[in-house]
């Protein structure tokens, strides 16, 4: 016999898997899912990036278990990109499914993808995590929770090899990123189906993703079932292990080259690269007034020379992400590598978002004393 409600009513028996979800929410915020819950005063805030789809709305009726123990509020943003006819009655679905779970406040963001040759699901991400960063902040949240499954995990790493991505692409997502966590990584696509089920939810079912022309669509639909018959059972989850293995590498490679882009760095604002300790801005800390985005960036060569290639192309896509840039190609940043052996060109080499980068010709005459003496400079175009 099962337990009784303090009504006399039965308690309904829990769906394992949707204890398997509360567990891994749970574990990643550091919350208990049974005993004596602790009283908090003043709960912290989380949201819920959702956009009603299985995967989503999964992790949002599980996180409401945890806003009913009072130990953590939960939020939610729906997110509308404005893709498709009707998108806009889907958000708002999606929001009064949420309130109906108990989530409060439920955000609805409408953006404008801006498409500069990246393409619409790079342009519609862009967007998205610029609506949950700015909701995040106007609402003071601890974090916010995506619903990426462990069967997403599987999908990027193939999509990474295909395009001969290095370390950090084939590590996928990683299920802590800043504010952002993702709790689902081990959880499939059926499990959060099996969970919606078993909660009486109604997700929605985006009809692009059943659209071949998509890549990833093909890789889900094609490519997983085709590797999975003539490989065996396991492909997703192996591939999810790879990424998990070499997300720890991707880690360590990423602090080390930051640690060496911080003492190889300098900025100005201005037309020259200065070499100046107060313009160094710390890890975090926000351009303003006093600290304003810096135009070039110098790096001394042989320094730059001296490191080991995985921390060298790291460092120089470090300054031109800083200079407003996007991260660049294997192949861009390679041609700025190439400037680092004297020969041919001594640039410019276009990099991306506006960034370029050159070196000093041993033809023009410039003292050695020189802030631009034996250094590579990137610098970002008005």
């Amino acid at each position: 016999m099962g337990q009784e409600t303090a009504a006399g009513r039965p308690r309904r028996r829990l769906d394992p898997t949707v204890g398997k979800a509360r567990a891994m929410v749970g574990n990643l915020l550091g919350l208990k899912t049974t005993g004596k819950n602790r009283v908090v005063e003043n709960p912290p805030l989380i949201l819920i990036g959702c956009s009603g789809g299985p995967d989503s709305l999964a992790l949002a009726a599980v996180c409401a278990f945890f806003a009913r123990r009072g130990e953590v509020r939960v939020g939610a943003v729906v997110v509308d990109h404005q893709m498709q006819d009707g998108s806009a009655a889907v958000a708002q679905a999606a929001a009064a499914q949420l309130r109906s779970l108990g989530l409060s406040p439920v955000v609805v963001r409408t953006v404008d993808l801006e498409d500069d040759g990246v393409g619409p699901e790079a342009a519609a991400r862009a967007a998205r995590f610029a609506a949950l960063d700015a909701t995040a902040l106007e609402l003071g949240a601890r974090n916010v929770l995506l619903g990426h499954t462990l069967d997403d995990q599987a999908e990027s790493v193939l999509l990474g090899l295909a395009r001969g991505s290095g370390t950090r692409s084939l590590a996928g997502m990683r299920e802590r990123r800043g504010m952002y966590l993702r709790p689902f990584l081990r959880l499939r696509r059926d499990e959060t189906l099996a969970i919606c089920d078993a909660l009486e939810l109604e997700p929605w079912h985006d009809p692009t993703n059943q659209d071949n022309t998509y890549l990833r669509v093909r890789v889900r639909q094609n490519v997983l079932p085709f590797l999975g018959r003539e490989l065996g059972p396991g492909i997703a989850e192996s591939l999810a292990r790879s990424a998990s293995i070499l997300g720890h590498d991707a880690d360590c490679l990423d602090q080390l080259a930051a640690a060496e882009y911080e003492k190889l760095a300098e900025r100005s604002t201005g037309n020259s690269a200065a070499n100046s300790a107060e313009n160094k801005a710390e890890n975090g800390v926000e351009t303003s007034a006093l600290n304003p985005a810096p135009r070039e960036i110098a790096l001394a060569e042989d320094a730059l020379r001296g490191l080991p290639p995985a921390l060298r192309m790291r460092v120089l896509a470090l300054a031109a992400v800083e200079l407003g840039g996007v991260q660049p190609s294997l192949e861009r940043l390679g041609s700025a590598e190439n400037l680092l052996a004297r020969k041919g060109s001594a640039g410019p080499v276009q990099l991306a978002g506006k960034v370029s980068a050159w070196r000093i010709s041993r033809n023009q005459v410039v003292p050695q004393e020189s802030r631009s003496y034996g250094k590579l400079v990137l610098r970002r175009s008005t």
